[in-house]
């Protein structure tokens, strides 16, 4: 069965923040949560760099190993869930995310800034609710996995720098941009820029 990933190429993102937006609009997204942000590192300088971020649905997912309520379930598809109706609000999880993904809904002190939300990869909820069904919608957010599509984000970028999909073709995909662009001395237009050979 195939493992779904995420995989941002940063020599693509062009910080449009299209992945936001149809990542907020799709899945009515309260004000103050992110799913999902685009991250720039070296802001300004040369070797800039975006990057859009969100949960990364971790094979061995920190998040889940830290909850005191095992609120984070793996689909067969390897999507990491989080359960609404389990989740205390404790925030260990948004610590042990290496992504920042798991964010609080309010500010306010501990026990009231509410339960935690994540990137769902459009693929509905952890809870009990029916697939496809109005309550999924208004706690999780849209069920795109279940009618065969990908989520909205990746599906929205206009550079096709955010790809989603079963992990080994997405590494294939990279894999092969990869080798078309080269880098250093053997990346295209090196010996005219830099009017020199290419060591061999």
């Amino acid at each position: 069965m195939a493992r779904m990933k995420f995989l941002c190429d940063a020599d693509r993102c062009i910080e449009c923040n299209a992945c936001v937006t149809a990542c907020k609009n799709e899945n009515e997204v309260p004000w103050g949560i992110n799913r999902r942000r685009v991250v720039t590192i070296n802001d300004g300088k040369p070797g800039e760099r975006s990057v859009s971020m969100a949960c990364m649905h971790c094979t061995e997912a920190p998040c889940a190993a830290v909850c005191p309520v095992s609120c984070f379930r793996t689909t067969a598809d390897g999507v990491v869930l989080h359960s609404k109706d389990l989740c205390i609000g404790c925030g260990y999880c948004f610590y042990a995310c290496p992504f920042g993904a798991p964010q609080y809904p309010r500010l306010g002190n501990f026990g009231s800034r509410g339960k935690m939300d994540k990137c769902t990869y459009c693929a509905g909820g952890g809870g009990t609710e029916a697939p496809g069904s109005r309550e999924e919608f208004e706690k999780y957010g849209a069920n795109r996995l279940a009618e065969g599509k990908l989520p909205l984000c990746a599906e929205m970028c206009s550079t096709k720098s955010l790809l989603a999909g079963d992990g080994d073709v997405i590494a294939q995909i990279y894999k092969e941009r990869a080798i078309t662009r080269g880098y250093g001395s053997g990346a295209w237009g090196w010996m005219t820029a830099y009017r020199e050979g290419i060591a061999t």
